[in-house]
């Protein structure tokens, strides 16, 4: 009996919803593509499975798989964003040992000579510490300038590393290591969530000081990492300490080693009361569990901005953005968090 394994985003329903005529679709009919992570029982990775073990269902409906790659090489960008908040500040000495290693192991025996990675770093604001690099020495560097600061921009890290990830080709990924807790960003959890779709990203989500949610609250703390990781394809990971964390990344990097890429056509969108679409994967294994994205949201319509220099260090968001400042401005009073 096929395994039937939805991946649905866990938000109370209606969160999407837009009201009618508020939202200009995008005509185009793009391929969704969809990361897939198959393990058995003892969470060890499954590989030598064909298209005919695997179908697709896009809100309910089975959709033909039209691309199907074994174990794909497609390159991998990835970006490690890092929490440099004052709360973790005690964790970031064996996070920046962790994550050199993890370069180190990235870029080793089996990799694909196009895969790139960099580091960001957040606190009241978000900054590019090392551009897409195979240079252990620039990743390094970067980690190095890790330096604990005041403020929590979860939110907007992830929106951030996001919209730089969609301009690169091949797989996405980003390794977010924070404590959970938001405090400061502009950028809400459903808007970061939605440019982590757009950008096709897998979230790799650690907690390195288990934080608990506020009482009432459903993507707070733990649970919020927990949400990101789940809803894009990834995991997520509760560790203290440098053996766990270097644990926690060795998973991951030999989960990115055995995915699977699955891509369909999705039908054509016809409910102006919703944008997200919800995917669920299906795999003829039994036992088998599957990391894969919850679903995609239908892209509106934007005019097309110029992408900023490569070396240009990302800023909170570009000054054209209304409601959006530089790292180096003051937060305005109104847009402070009681």
């Amino acid at each position: 009996m096929k395994l039937l394994l939805s991946v649905l985003l866990a938000l109370a329903p209606g969160a999407f919803a837009q009201e009618a005529g508020e939202v200009t679709f995008s005509s185009d009919v793009s391929l969704v593509n969809v990361l897939v992570t198959v393990k058995d029982e003892a969470g060890a990775p499954i590989g030598g499975l064909s298209a005919e073990d695997f179908t697709i269902l896009d809100n309910g409906e089975p959709r033909p798989i039209r691309v199907f790659e074994r174990r794909t090489d497609r390159p991998l960008s990835i970006v490690m964003l890092v929490d440099a908040s004052l709360s973790t500040g005690i964790q970031l000495q064996y996070e920046k040992a962790s994550g050199k290693r993890f370069a180190k192991n990235l870029f080793g025996e089996g990799s694909h000579p196009d895969d790139r990675m960099a580091v960001m770093k957040f606190s009241e604001g978000v900054d590019l510490l090392a551009d897409f690099t195979r240079s252990e020495r620039v990743i390094a560097k970067g980690l190095d300038r890790l330096k604990p600061q005041t403020g929590t921009s979860l939110y907007d890290g992830v929106l951030l590393a996001s919209e730089e990830l969609e301009r690169r080709t091949g797989r996405h990924v980003i390794v977010l290591i924070t404590d959970g807790g938001d405090t400061t960003s502009y950028t809400t959890y459903h808007q970061a969530l939605e440019a982590a779709h757009a950008a096709d990203a897998v979230i790799y989500a650690l907690t390195v000081l288990p934080v608990k949610a506020d009482a009432g609250r459903n993507i707070g703390g733990e649970r919020t990492l927990e949400l990101l990781a789940r809803n894009t394809g990834g995991a997520s990971f509760v560790e203290v300490g440098q053996e766990a964390l270097d644990r926690a990344f060795d998973e991951i990097l030999e989960n990115l080693r055995t995915q699977y890429l699955l891509g369909y056509y999705p039908p054509e969108h016809n409910d102006p009361k919703t944008r997200f679409r919800q995917i669920e994967v299906q795999v003829d294994r039994p036992g088998a569990s599957i990391l894969a994205r919850a679903g995609y949201y239908v892209p509106k319509e934007r005019p097309k901005l110029l992408p900023p220099s490569p070396n240009e260090a990302i800023r909170l968001a570009p000054r054209d953005k209304p409601g959006w400042r530089s790292i180096d401005d003051p937060k305005p009073a109104d847009k402070l968090k009681p």
